[in-house]
């Protein structure tokens, strides 16, 4: 529970809580949208699919490719974590509290090692 005295605090627990609903909302709509274009297209949603294509990312969406949607989808998933420990990081230094920080600091550097394992175990 987060101290009444530290407002810093208060409202970015507030913030990320309407973020995190924000990106769900955003992720699954995108998720949606691609499972429905696979099955329009008469593809299996089980099927598997496509390689994640960074460069080819906005060019599918604009297309309608169900790629796009699914690859941005989950993307979208992936960042909510990132974007919920960096916010709070970033509260606790307002607030001077630097173990947390640490602690923070220390979960990002987790997830950028298991985002990147993630990578070269795929190339």
């Amino acid at each position: 529970m987060i101290d009444p005295g530290r407002a810093g605090a208060r409202h970015a627990e507030r913030l990320i809580g309407r973020l995190l609903i924000g990106i769900t909302y955003l992720a699954v709509l995108l998720l949606l949208v691609g499972v429905a274009l696979l099955i329009g297209a008469g593809v299996s949603p089980l099927a598997g699919g496509p390689r994640l294509d960074v460069g080819r990312l906005v060019a599918d969406l604009l297309a309608l490719q169900p790629t796009g949607f699914l690859w941005l989808g989950l993307l979208a998933v992936i960042a909510a974590p990132i974007t919920r420990v960096t916010i709070a990081m970033l509260a606790y230094a307002r607030d001077g509290d630097w173990l947390m920080v640490g602690v923070s600091a220390g979960i990002l550097v987790v997830i950028a090692i298991a985002v990147v394992s993630a990578v070269v175990a795929t190339v």
